[in-house]
């Protein structure tokens, strides 16, 4: 990174930014509060707020959203006439799942061959520190040249809309000229990139029942309509045999136009086993970015260890379809939901419930924001054109801020690159990444105050 004050300041508060990332790590701030304890998701929060706090930040509150959880705000006043900008980050993270399948503790940052593994590390805890350290990179240097809007969220992963609605309920809180969203991340390690879209999603449960409970299998079985097996038919149905998204009435052959993914890096970032072949067709960046996508998420059903030999009377999944920018997420929830009703088998009878969505998200990089973090990047990644990529995931509060403020430029960066393996085991932050991007951010800030 070439020499300038900004980046030295950024150099020099890593040790303490690694610190305070361990800090928000070790709470255990997963939104269901059925699995964790809704607590620790609360003491993430304070967390947040002292941090904020700590900064100079005016009105700092606890926003309790209509899910039942917080989102922490915060506002650091600019100039007289300044323009202002919003950043965004969420303290909430996924579950860890197997945590005996993590090398080190899940919610212990740990560093391992130069990156700092934890959950949240990268999504999207190390998005709150990223946006700290460029304010005091600021500070440090000058002063910040804006009025400065934070939001953490603390129910994104779960979907549920809680931020979504608050916003809609005080539609001058989250106002701003711009909106830096760091919750995306680089197309990989060094490559500076922005996500020019975000694919919306839908979540649908759908229950299967064909019996008044469950039978002997050696007694009933062979005639006795099985829920499983039919649930089975019905999730079938949803994928051509080439593993092609195929929901009656939903379209699936756009093209990405962008940044190329090509099929052997994909292989390596998505750590596909030798001789399993990628599902779908058209490039990978049409499979991820331009087509919607469903994945079954989870199935109630027996485990095998304790199985008894029966016939299942009831069974349920929940299922995930990601949808592209241009398909509208309510009616696509509404095409899968008629599919999966359609699609299920021998009179069973069926039941779809959509428990979340969030529409898809199409930037506009020709705004002079974008213009203000190309050169920004050009000086945090010395060598390096700034990159538009698309991003598979999901972040719903995109379009609820696009709709409220239709004149505010949206970017999208983060920490969430290939090697970080977000919602995985063994997530991981690159710090060099951390440090440029908060470099990069800082350098926004001052480009889009003189812009």
């Amino acid at each position: 990174m070439s020499s300038n004050p900004v980046a030295e300041t950024v150099a020099s508060l890593l040790p303490r930014a690694k610190a305070e990332l361990a800090e928000l790590v070790a709470f255990k701030s997963v939104a269901d509060f059925d699995q964790f304890p809704k607590s620790e998701s609360e003491k993430a929060a304070d967390w947040v707020a002292g941090a904020l706090r700590a900064e100079g930040f005016q009105d700092v509150a606890l926003l309790d959203t209509p899910d039942g959880t917080q989102s922490v705000y915060g506002c650091l006043p600019g100039p007289e006439g300044a323009k202002t900008v919003l950043l965004y980050a969420h303290y909430d993270v996924q579950p860890p799942l197997d945590e005996s399948a993590w090398t080190t503790p899940p919610f212990e940052l740990t560093e391992r061959d130069g990156r700092w593994y934890g959950r949240g590390a990268a999504d999207c805890k190390g998005g709150v520190i990223m946006h700290l350290l460029a304010l005091r990179a600021l500070r440090a240097n000058g002063g910040v040249p804006v009025t400065v809007k934070v939001i953490a969220e603390g129910s994104e992963e779960q979907g549920t809309g809680g931020l979504e609605r608050y916003a809609e309920q005080h539609p001058d809180l989250l106002a701003a000229d711009a909106v830096v969203i760091g919750d995306t991340g680089n197309f990989r390690v060094g490559l500076p990139t922005v996500t020019a879209s975000l694919r919306g999603m839908v979540l649908v449960r759908v229950q299967v029942d064909t019996l008044a409970g469950n039978l002997h299998s050696g007694q009933f079985g062979g005639a006795a309509p099985d829920a499983l097996a039919a649930l089975i038919r019905v999730l079938d149905s949803v994928r051509a045999a080439d593993g092609s998204t195929t929901i009656d009435g939903l379209a699936s052959e756009g093209r990405w136009d962008g940044l190329a993914y090509p099929d052997g890096q994909f292989r390596a970032d998505a750590k596909v086993l030798e001789g399993v072949g990628l599902i779908g067709e058209g490039t990978v960046a049409d499979r991820l970015w331009a087509r919607p996508a469903v994945t079954v998420l989870g199935i109630d059903c027996p485990p095998v260890v304790g199985a008894t030999p029966s016939v299942q009377a009831s069974a349920r999944a929940l299922v995930s379809l990601r949808v592209p920018p241009g398909v509208d997420a309510v009616e696509a929830g509404k095409l899968l939901q008629a599919h999966l009703e359609a699609h299920t088998p021998w009179g069973a009878r069926v039941q779809t419930e959509r428990i979340g969505q969030g529409q898809p998200f199409r930037a506009d990089t020709e705004s002079p924001a974008y213009r203000a973090m190309a050169d920004a990047m050009a000086v945090a990644y010395p060598g390096q054109e700034m990159q538009y990529a698309g991003q598979g995931g999901s972040i719903p509060l995109c379009n609820t801020l696009a709709q409220l403020y239709p004149e505010a430029e949206i970017l999208l960066i983060g920490l969430s690159e290939p090697e970080a393996q977000i919602h995985a085991v063994n997530e991981s932050v690159s710090p060099e990444e951390l440090e440029r991007l908060a470099v990069a951010e800082a350098l926004f800030l001052g480009n889009y105050a003189a812009g």
